[in-house]
């Protein structure tokens, strides 16, 4: 019983060490969607970089508009987004001749649509992917993650 548990507690740390990439989209329940057609941005967590932030913008806007009109304030939905870079490190990797494991760059994108009125969470949607950060590949990461979280927006999931 005792080596059951302890097999049963190493199987826990090592699931809760894994690290998920994907989407993860949480929608606020009873909202209509199909009812939004105007959508306003305001100041989340920007990324440092005013030409990354542009980039991340330009891209939720495409996304965006393919289900509602970007307006100044007053709108229908409030946007937001936050981002951030980490570095993953693959535990299960070949160490290289210093003896370090093979680490990667990970970007987290979190978009959220708002009340306008109350400022309610409507909406959050999240992915977490493996980037390339070399300058000439960053904007198609970019792009590569808001198409994916977007591809699991509530009017546009398959029922």
């Amino acid at each position: 019983m005792l080596v059951l548990t302890l097999a049963c507690a190493a199987v826990v740390a090592a699931a809760a060490q894994t690290t998920k990439y994907g989407v993860t989209v949480t929608p606020e329940k009873n909202v209509d969607y199909t009812k939004f057609h105007t959508y306003a941005w305001r100041r989340g967590q920007p990324a440092v970089e005013k030409a990354v932030d542009a980039q991340i913008t330009a891209a939720v806007d495409r996304e965006l508009s393919k289900e509602m009109k970007k307006v100044n304030e007053p709108a229908d939905v409030i946007v937001t987004y936050g981002s951030l870079q980490r570095t993953d490190v693959d535990l299960k990797g070949k160490k290289d001749a210093k003896g370090l494991l093979p680490e990667f760059p990970v970007g987290t994108l979190i978009v959220t649509l708002h009340d306008p009125a109350s400022f309610r969470q409507l909406l959050r949607m999240r992915v977490d992917i493996p980037i390339d950060v070399q300058r000439d590949q960053l904007e198609a990461s970019i792009n590569k993650a808001v198409e994916m979280m977007f591809a699991e927006y509530p009017t546009r999931r398959k029922k």
